[in-house]
């Protein structure tokens, strides 16, 4: 399988503080790695580099590099806004847009210059199919995304991810303000993209990490400590402090 991402001696600084500390990680094409770790240790601020969400505090800094495809994100005349169109984002507290549930994904669409009626229309149900949304809300296209249920609106989202046909998806715990019901739909749809789709997620549960990713990487105050196939993390890891953390013995 082809490296989708090649994390390269990753250094992230807010002011003069180290989040993530010279991580290097590569991340197969169609594949699923979850990040796993304590809070704080630095998961999210990682795969916030990745679309260079992060650019955007004032006051930080990245040493290293990330390749997409064996290009830097981080070359001078890198076009980020091409980047965030390349890699989408779904956060841990679902948010859609105060509007139809049609118009959460058509407005991304038009944002990205498709104005064809015939064309978004295809398009929105097509990400919600995807998104295994369509079957509960096709009758309720012109409603309030807001009267979703909580996994629902979460779905939506990723709907609302996928619409614009990224190539990686980076999940921020997506599933942790989830009922157990809605939980294993979110961890079913994750599997399924995985076909279309390189995914990087931020999870805390560590079930969910062992049941849904191909590779999981732990990280403990801002360091890369471990990274393998889940099995082997789960079952034989290297070192006895993932041990530690995947038995529950901190965290």
């Amino acid at each position: 399988m082809n490296d989708k991402v090649i994390i390269n001696d990753l250094t992230f600084y807010y002011g003069n503080n180290s989040a993530v500390k010279n991580v290097n990680i590569r991340v197969q094409e169609n594949s699923v790695l979850a990040l796993i770790g304590p809070s704080g240790c630095g998961k999210s601020t990682l795969i916030r580099c990745i679309n260079r969400m992060n650019d955007i505090i004032p006051a930080t800094r990245t040493e290293g590099d990330i390749l997409i495809d064996g290009g830097s994100i981080y070359a001078d005349k890198y076009n980020v806004s091409d980047l965030r169109r390349r890699v989408g984002m779904v956060f841990q507290k679902s948010n859609p847009f105060p509007k139809s549930v049609f118009e959460n994904i058509a407005y991304g669409l038009k944002i990205n210059g498709i104005k064809n009626k015939y064309d978004i229309e295809t398009r929105v149900e097509k990400s919600l199919k995807g998104a295994a949304l369509w079957d509960e809300v096709k009758d309720r296209l012109d409603d309030s995304a807001l009267g979703l249920s909580g996994g629902q609106q979460q779905r939506l989202c990723i709907a609302r991810t996928i619409a614009i046909e990224p190539e990686i998806i980076l999940m921020d715990e997506p599933a942790s303000a989830l009922d157990p019901i809605s939980t294993q739909k979110i961890e079913e749809l994750i599997q399924d993209l995985k076909a279309k789709y390189t995914i990087i997620i931020v999870t805390h549960n560590m079930q969910q990490a062992a049941r849904i990713s191909d590779f999981t990487a732990f990280m403990y105050m801002g360091n890369l400590i471990e990274i393998n196939n889940t099995e082997a993390i789960f079952t034989k890891p290297g070192l006895e402090m993932t041990e530690n953390y995947v038995t529950g013995k901190f965290g």
